[in-house]
């Protein structure tokens, strides 16, 4: 695994994100600020995982890639 870096919820994500995580993770905060979530001391933190990039959001919340398709889990 290769640490990445971290970015606040609302903030722009490192360029190495690919455009598709990027389209879940603005769907991730639309519906925690939709939810009335306090985000405001959330960060993301981008990892690489076999050459991958992982985004986990402090809440649990982990985002990966699956070939072309984007994977969002939630910790219950």
């Amino acid at each position: 695994m290769q640490i990445g870096t971290r970015w606040a919820v609302g903030g722009e994500p490192p360029q190495s994100v690919p455009i598709a995580m990027r389209a879940a993770i603005d769907d991730e905060e639309r519906a925690l600020a939709e939810l009335g979530a306090d985000t405001a001391a959330w960060r993301w933190t981008l990892t690489w995982l076999e050459g991958l990039p992982v985004v986990e959001l402090d809440d649990g919340t982990t985002i990966r890639l699956d070939g072309d398709d984007v994977l969002v889990t939630r910790e219950d």
